[in-house]
C-alpha cells in the first residue's frame, strides 16, 4: 500500500501534468491562437461579440460591428459601458493607407470650475455622484465614425442592442458580480434602483435582464440621429436630472458637444 505522503506526491505530479500546455510545452496552460479569414470581433461579453460577428456577416464593416457591439455592451455590461461615457477610436483605413484617430471625450460643464471645488472644500473630484459627470461623447462618436466609415444604416447597426434590451438576455457571471457591488454605492441616487435593480437587488448570474427604457432611447437615436441625443428630449432629461442632484451638466453643454478627429501618435515598425 502507498504511504500517504507518496500518494500526495503522485497526485501533485498528476495535477502539474494537467496544468501544463501539452502543445507548447510551457509549464502553464495557454490559449490557442485564433484565426479568421473575413473578420474578427473581441469584446468582454460573448453576446456582444456575437452581435459584432452578425453585423459583419450581414455585410457591415469593422466600424459597423464596433458600434453595434459597443451599444450592446451598454446593456450587457453597464458596470463599465454606456452611452453616458466617452469614446476613443483608432481606425486603419486600408483604402487610403491612413491611420485615423478620434477623440470622443466629453468636456467638463461650462459652469463648473476648479475654483468651485476649492471654494467648497474639495481636494479631488469625487468618484460618484453628479460632480464628476462630463458631457457624454459616445453617441457623437458613433455617428462621427459611422458617417466617415460606416456601411450599414444606423438603424440596422443598433437593432441588435434594441432587440436584446426588449427581449432580455442571460446575465454573465463576472458582470453580475460587479453589478452587485454597484448597488450599495449607487442605489442612493434617485432612479438607480428603479432602472438597474430587480426589487432593490442586482440581477443574478444567468437571470434574464431587460431594459426597455434603454431600447426606447436607442430607437430614438436610430431614428433621429445624434441630435436626438444632444439637442432633443433626451438632452433635457439628462440636464434636468443632473441639476436636481446638484450637478452642473446643462442642456447647453450637451447641445454644444462635438468630438474631434486627431492625428494619432505613431511610428513605423518593421515596415
Amino acid at each position: 500500500m502507498l504511504r500517504p505522503s507518496l500518494l500526495l506526491l503522485i497526485l501533485v505530479m498528476a495535477l502539474d501534468g494537467v496544468a501544463a500546455d501539452r502543445v507548447t510545452g510551457e509549464s502553464f496552460a495557454t490559449r490557442s491562437e485564433v484565426f479568421a479569414q473575413h473578420g474578427m470581433v473581441a469584446t468582454s461579453q460573448p453576446l456582444a461579440t456575437q452581435i459584432g460577428l452578425d453585423i459583419l456577416k450581414r455585410g457591415g464593416n469593422a466600424i459597423d460591428a464596433a458600434i453595434a457591439a459597443n451599444a450592446a455592451l451598454g446593456l450587457m455590461e453597464p458596470t463599465g459601458n454606456g452611452m453616458g461615457g466617452d469614446l476613443f477610436a483608432i481606425v486603419w483605413d486600408a483604402k487610403s493607407g491612413k491611420l485615423h484617430g478620434y477623440n470622443g471625450s466629453g468636456r467638463s460643464p461650462q459652469s463648473l470650475s476648479l475654483q468651485w471645488f476649492k471654494d467648497n472644500g474639495y481636494t479631488k473630484v469625487p468618484p460618484y455622484g453628479p460632480l464628476p459627470v462630463t458631457t457624454p461623447g459616445a453617441v457623437d462618436g458613433w455617428f462621427a465614425l459611422h458617417d466617415r466609415f460606416g456601411k450599414l444604416p444606423m438603424k440596422a447597426v443598433l437593432a441588435p442592442a434594441i432587440g436584446y434590451a426588449r427581449d432580455g438576455f442571460p446575465l454573465s457571471e463576472l458582470i453580475a458580480w460587479y453589478w452587485n457591488l454597484s448597488v450599495p454605492r449607487l442605489g442612493k441616487f434617485p432612479g438607480f434602483n428603479e432602472q438597474f435593480t430587480i426589487n432593490g437587488r442586482a440581477p443574478a448570474k444567468g437571470e434574464i435582464w431587460k431594459n426597455p427604457n434603454l431600447a426606447n432611447t436607442l430607437e430614438t437615436i436610430a431614428k433621429g440621429g445624434r441630435d436626438a441625443f444632444y439637442k432633443g428630449a433626451i438632452a433635457h432629461t439628462i440636464a434636468d436630472y443632473i441639476k436636481a442632484q446638484g450637478g452642473f451638466l446643462s442642456f447647453a453643454d450637451l447641445a454644444a458637444h462635438k468630438g474631434e478627429w486627431v492625428e494619432p501618435v505613431s511610428t513605423n515598425y518593421r515596415g
